[in-house]
């Protein structure tokens, strides 16, 4: 049939007279040039996609708006390593392991100390010098892990834009390890304990489990669409404890089930980590599902929370060189680094709504001080159903990892948000920002920011203060010398309230100013109410930038300007939880101060007042008004007069308070 088919393909017949004539020889050039041309245009047609994706991840980088310290945080991070320049061959011999850990075939950057190639790198190359910023978020030399659940259900549209922007990170050094979840598995998980026959659980489980690798395979497949190289582990990483497959039906101490309860289960734990540690080794993402090995090797189901909890724990254990299943080989002395820095967190839901936003998501949350306050007060279930295990998830991970990781929890709507806050470190919009000045469109879909944070303690009196501690960080954050002495006999006798983050490492001190009447001309209603005034406002150098001074803010909002609203119930030690009424706060900064920018964003006014007597620089006066929101819809003629005489009252005020500083 074949040759039959050949020969007809070389006869043709004449529709009018019928006769059959031969047809010419076939010429095959045309047809190589058909396929050249075919060829040409799919090469193409990939490189303008390539053109197109490269462009889309240029622009997310610059969607950032990074400041100039979060560029210096980013490159400090994650950009080029000064390891990566050449050193002399014994120094070269004492870095390097005793194993080869990449090859031209499969480059990878992911190690805690760059190991230099003679074949990347030439002696002539220059060593020193800037390298353009283009160049170094394209290639970064020292990367990171984040651990990253993907919680599904999700189509292969959303599925695709989560896995673009894991391949983003990717290339802005960040290696993501994923496990795959989805919210319907749980459910089926329960459905098979609920089975008495022992042979119909095995086939529910052994269905599940099946689901499960389809999953993990299906995403694996987009990562490496998107121009990632990924790696599915679909067993080996997880272990259960149990002696028989019949006796490993017991139900795991999940964060799922109870998301309260922050005991550390035992029964799940990380088998070994030499697939993930060889996976990004070699420049590819792991991709791991929630299934384990019991003791007799059959794959069980298990949570996703489970799941990624139980790796945090074994990542933060290899880092610590300890726990039961640390391989203890000196060759790993110069591997590639599996602390994660993130914990993410990628469903539907997006973040933690918050009652201060209406519903709308926590911006950034200080696990140390609100975690057991958001539990308590939380009614968004319906809406949010796995909002809470998810916090408590992060809790317990962050719980184990340095206190410089962070997590994020994202909707699949906002995929490109994680590249914002990889770069700078920081929510989208500052939480301390008041709600009118943060945007209203799609602030639903911005991502919630966790970190172990600080406590936050309220004092009253200077008898509760550490005074040497206060010392040291008012002096180290101003990077001046306390003339104590005088300081704190006014604090003694004017105090209103000092609030201390964590071990004295932030404070915000409020005194009560009362006005001299001889000297000033004001209302006699102002007269018996003494003046709110932010005498220092300090966090040390090593915390500017994590969000401690955030979470200073709202506790100084809460207790001044902010009191008496509903959000304003914070559940900070010594607070007065909402309870009062709202008072102005004032405070004053020198005109010359970086942080006078920063303080116009958060204040309702400023204006200048002169400078003390032998002082060469002016003070900008910054002013919160009491957020009255039910007199703000009442407020007459007069009430805006006052506000005139009070900014005369306050510089009077304000200006006469003497400088603390020798």
């Amino acid at each position: 049939m074949a040759s039959v088919g050949v020969a007809l393909r070389g006869r043709c017949t004449c529709a009018r007279t019928g006769a059959v004539k031969q047809a010419p020889s076939v010429q095959t050039q045309p047809t190589k040039r058909h396929l050249n041309t075919r060829r040409q245009h799919s090469d193409a047609f990939s490189r303008q996609a390539e053109k197109d994706q490269q462009r889309d991840f240029i622009m997310s980088v610059l969607e950032a708006h990074p400041s100039a310290r979060d560029s210096r945080f980013y490159l400090k991070n994650f950009g080029p390593n000064p390891a990566s320049a050449p050193r002399s061959s014994s120094s070269l011999a004492e870095d390097t392991p005793a194993f080869p850990l990449s090859d031209q075939s499969t480059p990878t950057t992911a190690f805690t100390h760059t190991v230099s190639s003679s074949s990347s790198r030439t002696s002539e190359e220059p060593t020193e010098g800037k390298t353009e910023l283009a160049n170094e978020l394209l290639a970064p030399e020292n990367r990171h892990t984040a651990l990253v659940k993907v919680q599904g259900p999700f189509t292969d549209r959303q599925l695709e834009s989560i896995a673009e922007g894991m391949v983003y990170l990717k290339k802005l050094g960040l290696v993501s390890i994923i496990v795959v979840d989805n919210e319907a598995w749980m459910e089926k998980e329960k459905e098979t304990m609920l089975e008495t026959s022992l042979e119909e659980k095995r086939k529910k489980v052994i269905k599940l489990r099946e689901e499960m690798k389809k999953e993990t395979l299906r995403f694996t497949s987009m990562l490496e669409a998107k121009g990632g190289e990924a790696r599915p582990l679909l067993e080996g990483v997880l272990c259960v404890s149990g002696a028989e497959f019949e006796d490993t039906w017991a139900p795991i101490a999940s964060t799922s089930a109870q998301p309260l309860d922050s005991a550390m289960t035992s029964d799940l734990f990380v088998d070994s980590l030499s697939g993930i540690r060889d996976a990004i080794r070699r420049g590819e993402i792991p991709v791991i599902p929630p299934i384990a090995l019991d003791a007799s090797c059959f794959s069980l189901c298990v949570s996703g929370n489970d799941a990624v909890r139980a790796i945090s724990s074994g990542l933060a254990d290899h880092a610590r060189r300890a726990g039961l299943r640390y391989e203890a080989d000196e060759r790993l002395r110069n591997d590639v680094d599996l602390t994660p820095v993130r914990i993410m967190v990628i469903n539907r839901e997006g973040g933690i709504p918050s009652p201060a936003r209406g519903g709308n998501p926590h911006l950034s949350i200080n696990l140390s001080a609100e975690f057991d306050h958001i539990n308590s007060t939380f009614v968004w279930q319906e809406s949010h159903p796995t909002s809470l295990a998810n916090l408590a998830l992060v809790n317990a991970c962050l719980a184990e990892l340095p206190r410089t990781a962070s997590a994020v929890l994202v909707s699949h709507r906002s995929p490109r948000s994680l590249i914002a806050n990889l770069i700078t470190n920081k929510p989208a919009h500052s939480p301390s920002l008041h709600q009118s000045l943060l945007p209203h469109d799609n602030i639903k879909h911005q991502p919630t920011i966790v970190r172990r944070g600080l406590p936050i303690r309220v004092f009253r009196s200077m008898k509760d203060v550490d005074i040497p501690a206060l010392t040291h960080l008012l002096e180290a954050s101003f990077g001046k010398t306390l003339d104590a002495e005088p300081f704190y006999e006014r604090l003694e006798r004017d105090l209103d309230f000092c609030i201390i983050a964590g071990d004295y490492q932030g404070v915000a001190i409020v005194t009560n100013e009362s006005p001299d009447p001889a000297a000033v001309d004001y209302p006699t209603s102002s007269s018996s109410k003494p003046i709110a005034y932010l005498d220092k406002f300090a966090v040390l150098p090593s915390l500017q930038g994590d969000g401690t001074v955030d979470f200073l803010w709202g506790a100084l909002r809460d207790e001044s300007f902010g009191l008496g609203l509903l959000d304003a119930l914070n559940p900070n030690v010594g607070g007065l939880q909402g309870l009062g009424e709202g008072r102005d706060l004032v405070w004053r900064s020198r005109s010359n101060n970086p942080v006078n920018k920063w303080y116009f964003e958060r204040s309702n006014g400023f204006f200048k007042i002169p400078p003390p007597r032998g002082s060469p620089v002016g003070f900008a006066l910054f002013w919160c008004e009491a957020e009255d929101r039910a007199g703000a819809f009442r407020r007459s003629e007069e009430d805006v007069k006052a506000v005139s005489s009070k900014l005369k009252e306050w510089s009077e005020v304000v200006g006469a308070i003497p400088s603390c500083w020798v």
